[in-house]
């Protein structure tokens, strides 16, 4: 199916253009056009600001259940994932096909037009597989679909609760029991049943070196390296991690993924947050990626991480949402660089463009889609017009769309969303799940007795 989209405003990588024509077929842009002033005939008009679709490279799906109830009182990154216990064990397929498919829609709402679903809740509670091993992944894959976006599933091995020495890691406590397979042999055998599809790739996670005995994460290393599959790895979150892992190991989790193969061009460490100067380096001399997540990090008070040093020594960067404190990559990009004036006492770190990219093109790129992230021929149709005219982002120079839609827009202001050519948000309404505030507040009321 042949689609063309005028754009009347579109980022095209380094600058912001005025009245630019997209052909599309396939799912694929056949054409980009320049300097056409008004809509070709037949052409779908994105009035706004139209910047390669958004691409949210960290993202826990059932963590939005969390949202509001885990601000009451106070506490730690520990006492939240008490928190977050609670809601996993009560999760099933279909509850859970019903809030990701909801989830995934104000994703869509949002911009976004890929997930990295960072999965780890596999079995039923208490241990047992389901009929189907990968009936909760399956679920995930379907509300994508269901959501009209793209979706890479991280399959996260998660084998022990953590680290008692050199040769010992302790068993999964009870609520973390239906997350692990047993061995990382046995996840790889369950992972290996998911397949990819149009929308959807197939990926591979170490929860984190707490939760997989160093002698198996070269298993799951593998098992990606084999596939040419993206490897994520939550990293140095909290400093309880490094410090367990430089009582057990000697060394901390950067130097311990090194050592065991993990580290390399289609990894992605997440968080990265409390790193020394040679972790780094290995970081950035192994091109490993680091996936920010700013609003969950600043939610859980779990600090900052050295970004602007990672990218200088060679790590790209990406965003994520995580926790769902807010779905806005807009936000996590402006995050990013704010976070690091705050601690720096200096501006302008990233300009808005560098920002864009690591919204757009980098975490495509940490999600295994390369082929999207940017409007160019042969690109994914993927496109994300962000409003000028809302109370956010009016202004009288559409040159600097790319300042306005970093410092100034947020989620609220995404008018469209194109996926593969396909309009799946127009208007600020979504084609596909036509009440999604509704579907959330019943998928969520269900997980909450």
């Amino acid at each position: 199916m042949q689609v063309t989209y005028w754009l009347e405003h579109a980022w095209l990588d380094t600058h912001v253009e005025p009245g630019v024509a997209v052909e599309t077929e396939g799912g694929r842009i056949t054409a980009v056009s320049r300097d056409v002033p008004q809509p070709p005939p037949g052409a779908t008009a994105l009035r706004g600001l139209t910047v390669p679709g958004l691409a949210n490279a960290h993202s826990h799906a059932f963590h939005r259940a969390l949202r509001s109830t885990a601000q009451v009182g106070s506490g730690t990154f520990w006492t939240w994932r008490d928190v977050m216990y609670g809601v996993a064990s009560r999760l099933t397929p279909d509850s859970y096909h019903a809030l990701a498919r909801a989830v995934y829609a104000e994703m869509a709402l949002a911009g976004i037009t890929v997930v990295g679903e960072f999965h780890y809740v596999h079995h039923a509670p208490g241990g047992k597989p389901y009929d189907d091993p990968n009936a909760m992944g399956e679920a995930l894959i379907a509300a994508a679909a269901d959501a009209g976006i793209r979706i890479t599933l991280l399959d996260t091995a998660y084998l022990a609760s953590g680290m008692l020495d050199k040769h010992r890691s302790a068993a999964p406590e009870k609520h973390q029991r239906r997350f692990s397979d047993g061995t990382a042999q046995q996840w790889a055998e369950r992972a290996s049943l998911l397949k990819d599809r149009d929308h959807a790739r197939i990926g591979a996670a170490v929860h984190s070196v707490r939760a997989v005995p160093a002698d198996q994460l070269a298993t799951v290393a593998q098992w990606a390296e084999a596939r040419t599959a993206p490897l994520h790895v939550h990293l140095s979150e909290q400093t309880a991690e490094n410090e367990a892992c430089l009582a057990a190991h000697g060394c901390t989790p950067t130097r311990l993924l090194a050592d065991h193969g993990v580290l390399g061009p289609r990894t992605t460490g997440i968080h990265n947050t409390h790193l020394t100067s040679e972790d780094i380096a290995l970081l950035g001399s192994t091109a490993t990626g680091t996936c920010m997540c700013p609003t969950t990090e600043r939610d859980l008070a779990d600090g900052i991480g050295p970004a602007v040093q990672l990218q200088r020594a060679g790590s790209p960067l990406s965003l994520g949402s995580d926790s769902h404190a807010v779905i806005d990559i807009l936000e996590e990009a402006r995050a990013l660089e704010l976070d690091e004036r705050l601690r720096s006492r200096t501006r302008g770190h990233w300009t808005a463009a560098a920002l864009l990219r690591t919204a757009t093109a980098g975490g495509h790129q940490a999600l295994g889609w390369s082929e999207a992230g940017i409007i160019e021929p042969g690109a994914l149709a993927d496109l994300t017009t962000i409003a000028l005219d809302t109370v956010r982002t009016a202004g009288p120079v559409p040159r600097l769309g790319a300042e306005t839609a970093v410092f100034a827009a947020s989620a609220a202001d995404v008018r469209h969303t194109v996926v593969g050519g396909r309009h799946v948000v127009r208007d600020g309404v979504h084609a596909l799940v036509p009440d999604v505030p509704q579907a959330l507040a019943d998928a969520i009321g269900a997980l909450h007795p």
